[in-house]
């Protein structure tokens, strides 16, 4: 653990509270794809299945927990909430998925790091969270009013990966051998997905005015 880990997980759980906050007070996921938490969902599932078999910490499994337990709550807010449900755009929320998981499931069979089950699913994890956002993007490019929740949920989502790349930087200058191809070039990808959005976002926050994609 290093500073810089330790700020992308704080990050990340940063984000993961904006949005349980816009849900859970305002009673809203307007703005908000349904498709990529599922995707989020499936990407903790498939990369935590060692948690209740390899103790690596308290912190750790603590983490695991958070993060599992938010995904699925998250999804059920949006899929069956009585109030929350309704705001959901499903007419503009479009992204077949389905073509994101197919061939992250083929990579993660060809390109791995040992083809065992649980290595397997962990690098599939790695691949599907890499691209686990476009269709929130795609949705907000659709978006015509982004209201600030969903902007800076967004934005937190890009700074904990872009954290983590800075670790995983230090780690490899400070620790003998650190080398993981597959999760650093999927984690440069994942950021490099974000960096319009970071571009607009910086543009809305230095001319204070609302967030807008370009369609």
């Amino acid at each position: 653990m290093n500073i810089f880990r330790l700020a992308g997980d704080m990050t990340h759980l940063a984000s993961v509270l904006v949005l349980l906050l816009k849900i859970h007070t305002i009673k809203s996921c307007a703005g908000i794809s349904l498709k990529t938490q599922e995707l989020y969902a499936i990407v903790f599932t498939t990369r935590y299945l060692d948690i209740f078999t390899d103790f690596i910490s308290l912190y750790n499994t603590v983490m695991k927990l958070i993060f599992l337990g938010s995904s699925y709550s998250i999804v059920w807010y949006i899929r069956r909430h009585k109030i929350v449900r309704r705001s959901y755009d499903k007419s503009q929320d479009t992204f077949r998925h389905i073509f994101l998981i197919l061939p992250c499931v083929v990579l993660a069979l060809l390109i791995n790091e040992k083809l065992t089950f649980k290595e397997v699913m962990w690098t599939f994890s790695l691949y599907l969270e890499a691209v686990a956002i476009l269709p929130q993007l795609v949705l907000l490019q659709r978006t015509k009013n982004i209201d600030n929740l969903t902007g800076q949920y967004v934005f937190l989502l890009g700074a904990y990966r872009a954290l983590y790349i800075i670790n995983w930087v230090y780690r490899y200058f400070t620790e003998p051998h650190f080398v993981h191809w597959i999760t650093w070039i999927s984690g440069l990808v994942q950021t490099l997905l974000y960096a319009d959005f970071f571009y607009y976002y910086f543009q809305s926050w230095k001319n204070n005015r609302k967030l807008q994609l370009p369609a």
